[in-house]
């Protein structure tokens, strides 16, 4: 395993075209990836973190134009976008052809959770050939671990996974340590399924939803 800093993320991007697993950082927690287009990259991650496999990872595009070309975009998602991309939000998008979502589905067909991600994860996207799926480096569940939002925490959840890793990206500390806002965007059908870093207050001023139930607009 190799810790390098965030100027060398292009050796971070040639392991997962190479189908490796990485970890970089982001404000909000360090983030396990992997070619989203790899099914046996993707079976790796959920084995590692012990993740359930109806539980589907991130897909982060290069940009919302990206976005456009694979997913449904309704009308809410483009002002949220807008809004709030790249940013720490992410949204559940229908794909426009079912057939690339059943071979992505380690990120959820019939609708896949997106995002447009600012900072390392960001650059990342961008510099990598393929699609990243992305997930926080922690072991799931009830006896799992906190995120980890520092190097020596990713450290130790490597030691305890046996995960195999070649590329470690090291951002220091995490400042955030919260999880992305994630709101469902489907046709006549807007709603906030896991409040996070950006606030009900702000989505609702976004999509005119003042008055409104925030957790549950249609």
């Amino acid at each position: 395993m190799q810790i390098v800093k965030p100027n060398d993320l292009a050796l971070a991007a040639h392991a997962i075209e190479a189908g490796e697993l990485v970890v970089v950082p982001t404000q909000r927690w360090y983030m396990l990836c992997c070619d989203a287009s790899n099914p046996d990259a993707c079976a790796r991650i959920f084995t590692t973190k012990r993740r359930p496999p109806d539980k589907s990872l991130l897909f982060v595009a290069q940009s919302p134009e990206a976005v456009r070309q694979r997913f449904h975009v309704s009308k809410e998602a483009e002002f949220l976008a807008a809004a709030f991309w790249p940013g720490d939000l992410a949204l559940l998008l229908p794909w426009r052809d079912p057939a690339e979502g059943e071979r992505h589905q380690a990120v959820g067909a019939p609708e896949a959770l997106v995002t447009v991600a600012p900072g390392t994860l960001g650059e990342l996207a961008d510099l990598t050939a393929v699609p990243i799926a992305a997930t926080s480096a922690n072991v799931s569940g009830t006896e799992g671990t906190a995120p980890s939002i520092t190097l020596e925490e990713v450290l130790n959840f490597v030691a305890s996974t046996r995960a195999d890793l070649p590329i470690v990206v090291d951002g220091g500390a995490c400042p955030i340590a919260n999880h992305l806002t994630i709101i469902r965007c489907a046709a006549g059908d807007t709603e906030i399924v896991r409040e996070g870093v950006v606030h009900p207050r702000a989505v609702a001023a976004v999509l005119g939803w003042a008055g409104r139930d925030q957790t549950a607009a249609g």
